[in-house]
C-alpha cells in the first residue's frame, strides 16, 4: 500500500469544554438578539452542540478527516469503540486477534472515536525502539499514574534525562557487576527453599505442602533487590509483615472497585483525590516506599564505602566523582526515584515471571523433568544438602544451562510479566506505510506480538521451550518484546534473567511442582496492573524431591 501522508493543515479537532463554552456565549448573544429567553437559547444550542460533537468525533472525524483513516481499522462503532471488548479480555488478547485479521498495524477506538494504534510491524517497531526512540515518550496520564509508586526514575524519564540516567546506571547492571552480586541471589533463594522445607515439615505427611508461590517469590525478590541493589537488609522472607512488603501488597489489590479506580486514573489523574479506600491505601503505600527510598539514599551517601558492591554504591561513588570533576551528577531526588523504580519494577516483575514459570512447569511435567535433569547434570551438588551448603556458589554460572535458558525465554514469551507499553508521538513519524501525526497514542502489546504466528509459526500459542533451538525464518528480534528493545529496553534485563535462573535452579533441585486442582487455573484469572499477575496468586503442590527420589528408587528395587 502506498504511504498515506498527512497534510500541512491540522485537522479540525473541537474539544468538549471549549465547545460548550462557545455555545454558552452564543446562547447569550441569541437571547439578546431574539425573543428567546436565555434558558431557552441554552437548551436549543446545547441540543445542537452535544449531538453534533458526538456525531463529529464518532463518525465524521474517524472515517472522513483523521490522518489515520487509511490504517486498517477494527470494525465497530467509534461512539463506544472496542472498550468493552478490551475490558472483558486479558491485556493484549484482543489486539493479538486483530493483528491476525487486519495486519501488523491496526487502528481501534476508545469511546467517542478516540484513536489508538497497535503496532506489531517489525520495521515500525525498529523505528520506535531503535531509530527514533525519544519521539515516543509515555503519555502524561500514564506517567502520573505510575509515578505514585515507581517515582520518576529511569522507567519514566524521557529525552535527555533518560539518556543521562541510563548512562549513569549502566555500569551497575553490567555482566561483571551482576556476577559479583549473584551470591546474594543464591543465598536468598536457598533461604526461601529452607523456609519451604520447614513449612512442609509441619504438614501431615511431611512430604508435600501447598504454597501460594507468588507471595513467597515477591518477598524473596524484594529481599534480593534491597541487598543486591542497595546494600540494605529487609528480610521480608522471615518477616512477611514488614512495612515495605505490606506497602506493595496494597498496591496489587484486585477487588472490583480498586480495578475501576486504577482504570479511571490512567484516563483522569484527578480521580486519585477521590476519598476511596484504594486511594488512601495507595497514598499510604507511596509514603512507605518514598520514606524507605529516602532513608536508603541518605544512609548510602553518608557511608559511601568503597568495599560495597551493590548497584546503588556504584552509582553513588560514580556520582561523587562526577561532581568532584565539576560535572552534573544525579540529584538526590533523581537517585531516590531510581531506588523507588528498582524497588517496584525490580522485584515484582521477576517474582511474577518466576511464578508463571513454575505454574507452566507444573502443567508440563515433561519439561519440568528435563530441566531438573539438566540442572542435576551440571550442578549435582545442588541436590545434596551437605554439599550445597559448603560449595563455593560464586563459581556457578546458570548461563551454562541451555535448556534453562530456553525455558526462561519461553515462559517470558508465553506470559510476559509486562504485557504492553503505551507511547505518544512528539512529532510526526512514519510507521510502516503510514505517516502518523504527533499526539497519536501508540500501543505495543508484547502479549500480542510474542504469540503472533507471523513471527513464531503455527505453534505460537503453545508452550514449547524447544522452539528456541529451531526458530522459524520469520522470527526477528522484535518478535520477543517482553523487555522491549533499544535504549528504552529494560536496563535490568540481565539482572532479572540471572535472578530467575538461580531461583529455578535452587527450587527444582529440592522440590517438584504440581498443579493444585482444587483451585481455578490462574491463566484464566490474569489481571494487569503494571504487571500481568494471577488475580489470586498461583497455588501449587510442592513435594520434597528426596521423597520422590526414594519412591522411584523403591519402585525400581521391587521391579
Amino acid at each position: 500500500m502506498a504511504a498515506q501522508r498527512t497534510t500541512s493543515v491540522a485537522p479540525f479537532k473541537p474539544r468538549f469544554m471549549p465547545l460548550m463554552l462557545t455555545a454558552t456565549l452564543a446562547a447569550g448573544v441569541v437571547s439578546r438578539s431574539s425573543s428567546l429567553s436565555t434558558a431557552a437559547a441554552l437548551v436549543l444550542l446545547y441540543a445542537v452542540t452535544v449531538p453534533s460533537y458526538v456525531i463529529y468525533w464518532s463518525w465524521i472525524y474517524p472515517y472522513y478527516i483523521s490522518p489515520l483513516r487509511h490504517v486498517p481499522t477494527v470494525p465497530g462503532n467509534p461512539l463506544y469503540g472496542q472498550m468493552f471488548e478490551i475490558l472483558e479480555n486479558e491485556v493484549g488478547v484482543c489486539q493479538r486477534e486483530w493483528h491476525k485479521r487486519h495486519g501488523p498495524i491496526v487502528r481501534y477506538f476508545f469511546p467517542l472515536g478516540t484513536e489508538r494504534l497497535s503496532i506489531a510491524d517489525d520495521d515500525a517497531l525498529k523505528q520506535m525502539t531503535i531509530k527514533n526512540p525519544y519521539n515516543y515518550p509515555k503519555p502524561l496520564g500514564a506517567r502520573k499514574w505510575m509515578t505514585r509508586i515507581l517515582g520518576e526514575g529511569i522507567l519514566l524519564a524521557e529525552g535527555n534525562a533518560h539518556v543521562h540516567q541510563r548512562k549513569a546506571l549502566t555500569p551497575g547492571f553490567s555482566i561483571g557487576s551482576i556476577r559479583t552480586l549473584a551470591p546474594i541471589f543464591w543465598r536468598k533463594s536457598f533461604l526461601m527453599a529452607k523456609l519451604w522445607d520447614q513449612e512442609i515439615g509441619r504438614s501431615k505427611d511431611k512430604k508435600t505442602g501447598t504454597f501460594e508461590v507468588l507471595e513467597w517469590l515477591n518477598r524473596t525478590t524484594l529481599d534480593i533487590i534491597c541487598e543486591a541493589g542497595f546494600g540494605t537488609e529487609v528480610n521480608s522472607l522471615e518477616n512477611p509483615e514488614t512495612p515495605l512488603r505490606e506497602a506493595y501488597r496494597k498496591v496489587f489489590v484486585f477487588d472490583t472497585l480498586s480495578r475501576l479506580m486504577h482504570g479511571l486514573q490512567t484516563l483522569f489523574p484527578l480521580t486519585k483525590y477521590i476519598p476511596a479506600k484504594m486511594n488512601r491505601d495507595m497514598e499510604a503505600s507511596r509514603g512507605i516506599i518514598l520514606g524507605s527510598a529516602t532513608k536508603i539514599i541518605k544512609e548510602k551517601q553518608a557511608t559511601a564505602n568503597p568495599a560495597d558492591k551493590d548497584i546503588l554504591s556504584l552509582l553513588v561513588r560514580d556520582n561523587l566523582k562526577l561532581q568532584a570533576a565539576g560535572e552534573a551528577g544525579l540529584s538526590f531526588e533523581t537517585m531516590r526515584d531510581q531506588v523507588m523504580t528498582f524497588l517496584g519494577a525490580g522485584h515484582d516483575t521477576t517474582a511474577t515471571g518466576v511464578t508463571w514459570t513454575l505454574h507452566l512447569l507444573s502443567k508440563h511435567l515433561g519439561v519440568q523433568c528435563k530441566l531438573r535433569e539438566e540442572i542435576r547434570k551440571h550442578y549435582p551438588f545442588l541436590f545434596d544438602r551437605e554439599r550445597r551448603e559448603n560449595f563455593d556458589i560464586s563459581t556457578i554460572d546458570p548461563d551454562h544451562l541451555p535448556y534453562l535458558d530456553n525455558v526462561c525465554r519461553e515462559s517470558l514469551r508465553y506470559i510476559p510479566p509486562i504485557p504492553m507499553t503505551v507511547r505518544e508521538l512528539v512529532e510526526d513519524d512514519k510507521l510502516g506505510d503510514y505517516v502518523v501525526p504527533k499526539g497519536t497514542t501508540i500501543l505495543v502489546y508484547s502479549n500480542a506480538i510474542n504469540r503472533l504466528p507471523e513471527y513464531w509459526g503455527p505453534t505460537a500459542d503453545e508452550f514449547d521451550p524447544d522452539r528456541w533451538d529451531r526458530l522459524p525464518d520469520s522470527y526477528t528480534t522484535n518478535a520477543f518484546m517482553t523487555f522491549l528493545q533499544g535504549p528504552r529496553g529494560c536496563i535490568g534485563r540481565k539482572f532479572a534473567e540471572t535472578e530467575m535462573k538461580i531461583l529455578l535452579c535452587v527450587l527444582l533441585s529440592q522440590f517438584t511442582f504440581a498443579r493444585d486442582e482444587s483451585v481455578q487455573d490462574p491463566e484464566e484469572l490474569k489481571m494487569w496492573r503494571l504487571v500481568l499477575r494471577p488475580r489470586d496468586g498461583v497455588q501449587l503442590k510442592v513435594t520434597k524431591l528426596i521423597f520422590l527420589f526414594l519412591l522411584v528408587l523403591n519402585f525400581n528395587i521391587m521391579t
